[in-house]
């Protein structure tokens, strides 16, 4: 515990209620959070209460602060304003921090006779260059695109000292090129092409698209249809991209897509930068180790702050808290009005997803996982409140049949992905009639005793994140229950199924959370759910199966449960048991030769 928090309690309770902004620092003075508030003291007194619920990093950075200092400001938006210059000036270890881009990419066009478009990495050689890009990706798939629409070369050849020394080659003849080395294009018409490309990088599709029809009805007019056909086929490559990828898109003229992926402390924000209708630029940046209660608000503070290239509308999947005020000082910077808004269905709304996954892919390369498995862990702990993706998940089923061979299955896990290592099975002993509710309880107080007790194998003391049962409100309730009475904190949900037997939604035990929209939840959800009942299933059926062959065998005159048992025990499997002889019977478990030849004739019959 913080040996200053006294010190720091009584500081606090005489703190202003007026807005500003704290500056917590450490031991040597150092200056490690700041923070802006509506309210300073009310703000401030939440880092130091006790019994704070604090997360992980909060926590952590209270236990470090050993005095801090505070601005009065006139209002939360100056606060805003001063918070954001401040942590630029001092880049405190807890706030979120964007860090310098490692370095930038642009767009070249060469100045020989015949230009080139070509992506480059800095600006070395001769040409003119766009303004930098921060995505490389985006720059290379920007002159893929246009090199392939307007069908510049992309050949080694130096025109026009190469005219007419080589055959063409497949690039012209599968149409992506237009055949320079041919030596029938002009200097004056490739000029023309590579200004119209020019244009389609600077001003968008819908611009190109509108000046390519007007020249190609006029060349038609003309009775030039070799152009007007080329014209057309450029058209339709555009609008092909329209379909195909969200490079180029009718819907955000001038707008930032940002989506955010949360795996286990690390966050990711992408922004998807479109300009006159097509993807721009791209940017992600990491950050951990942030004490922000709105990283939305943070984010977006910190990001747009120096930025002079804010655009008309920024989409996110949260709306940051201070809305009004991040609006105020967007729209101040930028000299137009800012719209923050979110998007649910349609067109942005699959922008939105696209962002989503590019901040999940970046988090999947670095943590060994897959953008899906990540995105499905989020959104599940979102819809179940949770306050971090749940890591280890243990899911349980009751299988029977009638009143025989009840039994259970406990499947894990781990990421998203099940790890087998750690499932179990149990047998119910307590309940000799089929109920589903009182099985549920006697398994889950079997296995969570192992975590009060901390005993048995590492699997069964480890307490999971997540419990989910394959059951509605009825389980869950007499599950909560025993959690309260075992006092352990741990989430419990159960997994409900409609009436063909899919999963259909999640219940609290109260109220039912409906998942069949949410995709990537849903998809999680259904596979713990099949794969826990599969388990129990296939479990139960070979304990019947076992149970079924075990009284065959006590049907022989002399062979009771003990000697049964004792062939089961050592034999296993009924495959096995076929294979041995009746002396090998009969010396098992001492019995005469006859009695031994008699029950091996049931056995080859079982």
């Amino acid at each position: 515990m913080n040996p200053e928090l006294q010190y720091l309690r009584e500081k606090t309770s005489k703190l202003t209620e007026s807005a500003g902004v704290y500056i917590m620092k450490d031991n040597d003075g150092n200056i490690i959070y700041i923070g802006k508030a509506k309210n300073l003291r009310r703000r401030v007194s939440s880092y130091f209460r006790e019994n704070a619920d604090h997360t992980p990093k909060v926590s952590a950075m209270v236990e470090n602060v050993s005095d801090y200092d505070f601005i009065v400001t006139d209002s939360e938006y100056e606060a805003l304003l001063l918070e954001c210059s401040l942590i630029k000036q001092h880049k405190p270890k807890y706030n979120i921090l964007l860090k310098d881009d490692k370095g930038y990419h642009y767009i070249r066009i060469s100045d020989d006779d015949y230009p080139r478009i070509t992506a480059e990495k800095n600006t070395l050689k001769a040409g003119k260059y766009s303004d930098p890009y921060i995505s490389g990706l985006v720059t290379t798939e920007t002159v893929d695109e246009v090199n392939s629409i307007f069908r510049l070369p992309t050949c080694n050849r130096k025109f026009p000292q190469d005219f007419g020394k080589k055959r063409p080659c497949l690039n012209y003849h599968i149409k992506k090129c237009m055949g320079v080395c041919t030596g029938r294009i002009s200097r004056e018409e490739y000029a023309v092409i590579v200004k119209q490309a020019e244009n389609f990088m600077k001003k968008g599709s819908t611009e190109a698209v509108r000046r390519m029809e007007e020249e190609m009805n006029k060349a038609s007019e003309n009775l030039d249809f070799e152009k007007a056909i080329l014209l057309r086929d450029r058209i339709e490559y555009i609008k092909k991209s329209y379909e195909k990828q969200k490079i180029i898109n009718n819907t955000v003229e001038n707008a930032d897509i940002i989506g955010i992926a949360e795996f286990y402390g690390e966050v990711y924000i992408s922004v998807l930068m479109y300009r006159n209708n097509r993807l721009y630029d791209k940017k992600v940046i990491e950050f951990s180790d942030t004490v922000s209660d709105d990283i939305i608000t943070s984010f977006m503070v910190q990001y747009y702050y120096n930025r002079n290239d804010i655009p008309e509308l920024i989409i996110t999947e949260t709306l940051p808290e201070d809305l009004g005020i991040i609006r105020k000082m967007l729209s101040e910077r930028s000299g137009h009005n800012v719209n923050i808004c979110t998007a649910k269905r349609g067109n942005q709304s699959e922008l939105l997803r696209l962002a989503k996954n590019n901040s999940a892919e970046y988090i999947a390369l670095k943590n060994n996982r897959t953008g899906k498995e990540v995105i499905e862990l989020g959104q599940l702990a979102k819809v179940l409140g949770l306050d971090k993706p749940p890591q280890y998940i243990e899911a349980y089923d009751i299988s029977n049949l009638a009143d025989e061979s009840i039994v259970a299955g406990m499947v894990v896990f781990v990421d998203g992905r099940p790890f087998k290592k750690a499932y179990r099975h149990f047998n119910i002993k307590q309940i000799r009639t089929q109920n589903d509710y009182d099985s549920m309880y006697e398994v889950l107080k079997r296995r969570l005793s192992h975590i009060v007790n901390q005993d048995g194998d590492e699997f069964f003391r480890r307490k999971p994140d997540l419990i989910l049962l394959d059951g509605g409100k009825g389980h869950v309730n007499i599950i909560n229950e025993l959690v309260r009475e075992l006092d352990i904190d741990i989430k419990i949900f159960g997994m409900v199924k409609d009436s063909r037997h899919r999963t259909r939604a999640i219940t609290s035990g109260g109220q039912e959370i409906q998942i069949n929209k949410l995709q990537s939840a849903f998809n999680l959800v259904t596979r713990i759910q099949d794969e826990v009942h599969r388990y129990s299933v296939n479990y139960m059926h070979s304990r019947h199966h076992r149970k079924t062959y075990f009284s065959e065998l006590t049907t022989v005159k002399g062979i009771g449960e003990k000697k049964a048992g004792k062939l089961l025990t050592k034999y296993k499997t009924k495959d096995n048991l076929k294979k041995v002889t009746p002396e090998e019977l009969a010396e098992t478990i001492g019995i005469n030769i006859n009695t031994a030849r008699e029950l091996w004739a049931v056995i080859q019959n079982l």
